[in-house]
């Protein structure tokens, strides 16, 4: 399988130098999400100290007509600090910084979903929106070859991957310990891993995360499994379908709840919000890859534990339904459901801006409400 050429590098070599002291010096990584909505840039500033808020990290620009962002004529964007976590791979006190991106005008890009996800949320921070994503993801070589298949064939049908263990069961276990590891570090609120239904897929989940949070938290855990996989030579791609046939899709299967929810009855507002998601199906469908609803529809084709792209359905412990509710839910009456429509690539700041848009804010119709 083929592995990049960087990773072949002496690691033992670079440690030497990442071991030097750095001063009082940090070095601060701006991350932000480049024009494909689905791609990831990133680049370091030094800074004199370390930050202890967002207030203390300065604005930076970057040039747009690279990142498939802006023309060349007029080409510097901005780089608007939003969140900030721990640097795994420089360690402390050096820090990684998701940042929004604003054009020459100052108005967000067209990317920037965070921007209008961030003011859905103020709307509704009464109700404590929390979410939970489980992020799919499959391990490729450079090549495209999925991590661990044979070169020219395929490995046994699926059954054995899921949750397993062993050298011919599990694809790739370094990497995720490595990413889950560093992602306990940066302080991403990452809450478990396993193994997926695909030989070289596997599935971690962020959350509960509240509001913006969750967005945030995902992004990040999503440039540090990239980072992650540099390092080992290999590709982490969220292709909501890498490989045609018999094989499983790659979702991002978005759990949410509001206070209400959690409470004793709570059932009765989860199945309202069914009803509600039920009448604006394809609201959602455009909403949940970045590609308008044609990346998942390659994936959501009613087989491989998956609902039709289609047709609205929902349904207790249902794993080929849009919307499952839990069966503990089911039974305790209250708690949270499971939206499966979400693809592995989407951008999780406009799937849950989707979500409090139809269940908390009430809207309804085919396009997103202008709230004053």
């Amino acid at each position: 399988m083929a592995t990049s050429l960087s990773s072949k590098l002496n690691k033992a070599v670079k440690q030497q130098y990442m071991d030097l002291p750095q001063g009082e010096k940090v070095q601060a990584m701006y991350i932000w999400i480049d024009g494909s909505g689905e791609g990831l840039r990133c680049k370091t500033k030094t800074l004199d100290s370390e930050p202890k808020t967002i207030e203390d990290l300065p604005e930076w620009n970057f040039d747009g007509s690279s990142t498939y962002q802006s023309e060349g004529s007029n080409s510097d964007m901005y780089l608007i600090p939003a969140a900030m976590f721990r640097d795994p791979f420089r360690k402390d006190p050096n820090k990684l910084v998701l940042c929004e991106v604003l054009k020459y005008n100052r108005k967000p890009a067209e990317t920037n979903l965070r921007h209008m996800c961030k003011k859905i949320m103020s709307m509704v921070d009464t109700q404590h929106p929390w979410f939970g994503m489980e992020q799919e993801y499959t391990l490729l070589g450079v090549d495209g070859h999925p991590f661990g298949w044979p070169s020219n064939g395929f490995p046994g049908p699926q059954g054995p991957y899921y949750c397993g263990v062993g050298a011919d069961k599990a694809y790739g276990r370094d990497v995720v310990e490595a990413h889950y590891r560093a992602c306990l570090y940066a302080g991403v609120q990452i809450c478990g891993t396993n193994a997926e239904v695909m030989p070289a897929q596997w599935e971690f989940q962020v959350g509960p995360c509240e509001g913006i949070n969750m967005g945030d938290h995902l992004w990040i855990a999503r440039f540090i499994l990239h980072r992650v996989c540099e390092d080992f030579g290999v590709v982490a791609s969220f292709d909501p379908k890498p490989i045609t046939g018999n094989w499983n899709g790659a979702g991002c299967h978005t759990n949410f709840s509001t206070k209400e929810m959690r409470e004793d009855g709570g059932l009765k507002i989860i199945e309202d919000s069914i009803e509600r998601l039920s009448r604006r199906h394809m609201y959602h469908i455009r909403a949940y890859d970045p590609k308008g609803g044609l990346d998942n529809a390659r994936r959501l084709t009613g087989h491989h534990e998956t609902s039709n792209i289609d047709e609205f359905s929902a349904g207790v412990a249902n794993r080929g339904a849009s919307i499952r509710i839990p069966r503990a839910v089911g039974q305790d009456k209250k708690g949270y459901f499971e939206d499966r429509r979400p693809s592995a690539n989407c951008d999780p700041y406009i799937v849950t801006e989707a979500l409090v848009r139809t269940c908390l804010l009430l809207e309804e119709g085919e396009e997103p409400t202008e709230h004053k």
